[in-house]
Formats: structure tokens, C-alpha cells, sequence
């Protein structure tokens, strides 16, 4: 190949990739945006994990004094901030439950809905009817209904009724758009290969659509564990820990509330990472 052959194809090298000549001003502008965004957002929550580590002389505002555990160790005591041992673990108990009855009707609502029947749309809008009614007056009217009937609301009871109203139509929503997508044809081979329904449906029809009944799951727990307005009214004498958060911004100045905020982001991002990695695992395995 001869020097200007060597030039000219250098040319259109550099001609067919923009970016040997530098990225555009505009990328450069939406980059800064997208990092302003990400400073917004993610800057208050950095604050309160710094803030969290102080030792015992430590207040609610910079600059930091000290460093130490102390404020995570009395976040546990009881002795200023309340009861949030046991609000957490009622908050994961109930959205533990919440998420297992979300999965099953869910999974049951999207298999019903693939046949039309007489009355389906009038189902249908009852279930996500919940959604557009405030969840605060939604609590209020489900603790009424508890008195009136004589019953005493609790966390365990009323709150998960409510938690529900808010976390079944979601849940319906996702699996109609994950059945969506599912080819009958995978079900009509196992038929004719002699599997009965409940074979179809335990060794077919739950193992393709599993990604999207782990991410039934993440919807509901989440929805559930940070849940404030459907549980007011409705939770009893005993706080979920949202309700019990609330409290402490009542009575507690110290920073312990930033420790309690460090403690509930880890256990999020623990769950939400389990649940991505089932996610990633399952579609590894599907590939193989």
C-alpha cells in the first residue's frame, strides 16, 4: 500500500468515528446535567452517612466531630429513640407477607386475565380502583371499618390490608406485562408431550416467568417496607418502622435518626441486590 493509499484511508478512518475529533459540546452539557442530577440526589443521603459516624459530642449539622459507632449502638437501646428494634422487624415481617400474598394473587389475577370472561373490565378497575384513592383517607377508612366491626386494628391485620390495596394492583399491572409477552406455544408442547395443568404450570409457566415474579416480589416488599400513610391509621398501638421514624422526628435531635436512615438504606440495597442477582441468575441459567 503506498503512502497516500495509507492518508487517505487514515481520512476516512477518522471521518467514520466522530470522536477522534473530540466529543461534541452538547454531550458535554447533558454529562454535566446527568452529574448535577446524581450530586442532587445522592449528596443529602452521603450527608447523613457521614453525619451518622460522629461520636457522642456529634450534632445534626457539619462540621463532623469525632468518629465512632456510638449513635448506631443507641439506636437499639431504647432509651431515646424508641422502639425501632421492634419496628423493624415488624416493618420486614409484614412486608415479607405482604410479598408472598402479592406474588400468588398476582400470579393467579395474570393467569385469570388471559381468557376473557363476562365482567373482566369491571373486575379489573376494582382492583386498580385502589390506586387513585389517597392512601392516607384509604387508611383512615380501613381503620374505621376495623372499629366499627369491633375488631382492633394491628399491624399484623388492618395495616396488612391495607399495605395490600397498595401493593396488589402494582403487582397485577407488572404481571399482566410479563404475561404479555409469554407464547402459548411453550404450553401447547407441553400438553401434547402428556403434562397435566399443574405440570404446565409448576415446570413451564413459573420457571420462564420467574425474572418477572422476582421483580413482582422487589415491587411488593419495597412498596410495603417504606409505607407511611396506609399505615397511620391502621397499625395499631405497635409502629412499623416508618410510623416509628416519624416519631423519633417528633422527639429525637440527635443523630441517631442518621444512623437509623445509614441502617434501612444497607438493608434496601441488600434485598434489592439478593433480588437482582436471583434475576441475573436465572437468566444465566436460562441461557445455558
Amino acid at each position: 500500500m503506498s503512502t497516500e493509499t495509507a492518508a487517505a484511508a487514515a481520512r476516512r478512518v477518522r471521518t467514520l468515528n466522530p470522536d477522534d475529533k473530540g466529543r461534541p459540546w452538547t454531550f458535554w452539557v447533558l454529562a454535566g446535567l446527568f452529574a448535577l442530577y446524581v450530586l442532587a440526589l445522592y449528596g443529602p443521603m452521603l450527608c447523613i452517612y457521614v453525619l451518622s459516624l460522629q461520636d457522642i459530642r456529634g450534632g445534626l449539622v457539619f462540621p463532623m466531630k469525632g468518629f465512632s459507632l456510638h449513635w448506631f449502638t443507641e439506636l437499639f437501646t431504647q432509651v431515646r429513640t424508641g422502639d425501632v428494634k421492634g419496628g423493624f422487624e415488624r416493618s420486614i415481617v409484614l412486608a415479607v407477607i405482604v410479598t408472598v400474598i402479592t406474588v400468588v394473587g398476582s400470579f393467579l389475577a395474570g393467569l385469570g386475565f388471559r381468557e376473557r370472561f363476562r365482567g373482566d373490565g369491571v373486575v379489573f378497575y376494582l382492583m386498580i380502583g385502589s390506586l387513585v384513592v389517597p392512601g392516607l383517607v384509604l387508611g383512615i377508612g380501613i381503620g374505621l371499618l376495623f372499629q366499627y366491626l369491633g375488631i382492633e386494628a394491628a399491624w399484623y391485620s388492618s395495616a396488612l390490608g391495607a399495605h395490600l390495596s397498595w401493593t396488589l394492583p402494582f403487582g397485577v399491572l407488572v404481571m399482566f406485562a410479563v404475561l404479555s409477552r409469554f407464547d402459548h406455544a411453550w404450553e401447547e408442547a407441553a400438553r401434547d408431550l402428556g403434562a397435566s395443568r399443574w405440570q404446565i404450570i409448576r415446570l413451564v409457566v413459573v420457571p420462564i416467568l420467574a425474572p418477572g415474579i422476582v421483580a413482582v416480589a422487589l415491587f411488593g416488599f419495597t412498596l410495603s417496607y417504606d409505607e407511611f400513610s396506609r399505615s397511620l391509621q391502621t397499625s395499631g398501638s405497635l409502629n412499623t418502622l416508618p410510623l416509628e421514624i416519624w416519631s423519633m422526628t417528633l422527639n429525637v435531635t440527635s443523630p441517631s435518626l442518621y444512623a437509623l436512615g445509614t441502617v434501612t438504606t444497607i438493608a434496601s440495597f441488600l434485598i434489592i441486590g439478593s433480588c437482582l442477582g436471583v434475576i441475573a441468575w436465572m437468566q444465566r441459567r436460562r441461557a445455558r
